[in-house]
């Protein structure tokens, strides 16, 4: 029995708190074994090791940003469906977003998994490096599909309010990667193969454990049919293309990153992959900021109460920034055993504790950015997200980090990188004001756009 929306009432900065800590309970779970991966990578001694996971990261950031923006149209289409009272629809927009989110991702995981040795040379690496990048890489790809399934799923329960469920479904899969981890790497010798066997697992338990209570306490899913996925072809791709744009940029910018600290060498990218590890696991309360927001905004939305979108909006950016004061204090003052735990020395320490200082503090600009993409995604401009995130991962990063590495050296590249998200950061407020200033006046189902409701889709809706 689906459930009806719960978001219309009660204390707006509570639903964000307990949406925002619940998912990322859950995005942590699996971004810590992604840390602990790097912690039993670095025991193992092999410097060109670290830097092979730091080149299959950027490549596996750009896949997985695929599959967000899957999410991120299944989770503002079925949102919206719920907080219009149509639980009928909502279960419609769930069943063809999956079935799209997973029918594109074997296509996207083949195209990419026959260029690996491409990708991986096109960020830096070579010789010794490239061959274990793309080993990994072959393991893990082909993955994408159940991959896609835990995301779309996972977005699927937190528009119905299920933040809890969906948590746990990646805690699951979490928990299944760090068991296997270190039976596979040492146990078993295999060393990044082992490593990517055990996320190889972990993708498909999370597929199960997300897709399972949908289809118990939601209402399940519609047969497949190609008659009732055509009409919802259109608002699929309304959201999803933007927002896969938008999510493209980032492992885009990162993949600039990355081949700019490949110049200063093997040190310099292992200092990288630590923190876009380390990344993640502090600030994966940000990270689900977007997810967790977006249902909270489409279900108001949906609803016509537009007052308490602002409220959200507002509350969130207060939500974010109290989060990251608390966040930086406590990586700064744990710098030096973070270093140490990853036996880090040289040009990495300091690349590690550069990011556990002023860099973790200006990562609220990102939580704006976050915050911004979810009310863009849910109030029908999600062109908007994909100009803010491209912007900040081009002009906010390309010339910002050449000119902060000619300046400062390695350190520079990650300080020009966070320059660009001060800038872009402001940028995303200023749109987000404007666009819940002209909600006021849109219906309360947004126009799209290239993206135009005929009479006959509205009847073949009516007919499900």
């Amino acid at each position: 029995m689906a459930q009806p929306a719960k978001f219309l009432t009660g204390n707006l900065f509570r639903h964000i708190t307990v949406m925002s800590l619940t998912a990322s309970v859950g995005l942590t779970a699996v971004f810590l074994v992604d840390f602990v991966d790097m912690i039993f990578i670095s025991m193992l001694g092999k410097a060109e090791l670290a830097a092979a996971v730091g080149y299959a990261g950027a490549i596996l950031f750009f896949t997985t940003s695929f599959g967000i923006g899957m999410a991120i149209s299944a989770g503002a289409l079925v949102s919206r469906a719920l907080g219009a009272g149509d639980v009928r629809l909502a279960r419609a927009r769930a069943t063809n977003t999956l079935i799209l989110g997973v029918a594109f991702g074997v296509i996207f995981a083949a195209l990419v998994w026959l260029n690996l040795a491409f990708l991986a040379g096109l960020l830096g690496a070579s010789d010794e490096t490239l061959d274990l990048a793309v080993g990994y890489l072959q393991i893990v790809v082909p993955s994408m599909p159940f991959a896609m399934l835990g995301m779309v799923g996972g977005a699927i329960l937190r528009a119905h309010g299920a933040a809890r469920r969906a948590m746990m479904a990646t805690i699951y899969g979490g928990v299944v990667n760090a068991v296997l981890d270190p039976i596979l790497i040492f146990g078993l010798d295999l060393e990044l193969t082992g490593a990517a066997l055990a996320s190889v697992v972990a993708r498909v338990t999370i597929a199960i454990t997300a897709l399972l209570p949908i289809i118990r306490y939601y209402g399940g899913f519609d047969r497949p049919s190609l008659r009732a996925l055509m009409p919802d072809l259109r608002p699929v791709a309304a959201i999803a293309a933007p927002a896969i744009l938008t999510q493209m940029a980032t492992p885009i910018g990162q993949g600039f990153v990355t081949r700019a600290m490949a110049q200063y060498g093997e040190e310099a990218v292992a200092g990288m992959a630590i923190v876009a590890r380390m990344t993640p696991v502090a600030f994966g309360v940000v990270f689900a900021l977007s997810g967790a927001v977006g249902p909270i905004i489409g279900q108001n939305f949906g609803a016509g109460q537009h007052d308490r979108v602002k409220v959200a909006f507002r509350d969130a950016l207060i939500f974010v920034g109290l989060f990251c004061v608390v966040m930086a204090t406590l990586l700064f003052a744990l710098r030096a055993p973070i270093a140490a735990l990853f036996g880090a020395t040289g040009l990495t320490r300091d690349l590690v504790y550069l990011f556990c200082g002023p860099l973790a503090l200006a990562f609220w600009f990102n939580g704006v950015i976050f915050v911004g993409n979810a009310a863009f995604n849910n109030l029908g401009h999600p062109f908007y997200s994909t100009w803010v995130n491209w912007g900040r991962h081009t002009l906010g990063t390309i010339p910002l980090a050449l000119w902060g590495g000619w300046m400062f050296g390695a350190p520079g590249v990650l300080i020009g990188q966070a320059g660009g998200g001060v800038v872009f950061g402001l940028l995303a407020i200023w749109l987000a004001r404007r666009v819940m200033a002209r909600s006021h006046s849109e219906r309360p189902a947004p126009r799209y756009p290239f993206q135009r409701q005929s009479r006959l889709m509205a009847l073949l809706h009516m007919r499900r």
